[in-house]
């Protein structure tokens, strides 16, 4: 089963994470399909880039977002749609 999930990176009490499609029983760290977005909690506001387009994919596919993947793509995923059939339109 795959799982839309968060993966640490950056430094000690720094964190920023990668918002990756992986298998849902492997390592937090471990290898992953692919990377569709990035999260850092640490900038205000907090930085968030998703691609949605991929995150549909996968979830047509069957994998399932994280409860905490699941509130960034409500809050940001809309946001993402419109800066994207915005940078397309011009």
């Amino acid at each position: 089963m795959l799982a839309i999930r968060l993966m640490r990176m950056g430094s000690k009490k720094n964190p920023s994470y990668r918002i990756v499609v992986k298998e849902k029983l492997s390592k937090r760290d471990g290898a992953y399909l692919e990377n569709v977005g990035f999260y850092n909690p640490t900038r205000n506001p907090a930085e968030v880039r998703l691609r949605m387009d991929r995150i549909q994919y996968w979830m047509e596919k069957g994998a399932q977002p994280t409860e905490i993947v699941r509130r960034l793509i409500n809050r940001y995923g809309k946001q993402a749609q419109e800066t994207a059939s915005g940078v397309s339109g011009s």
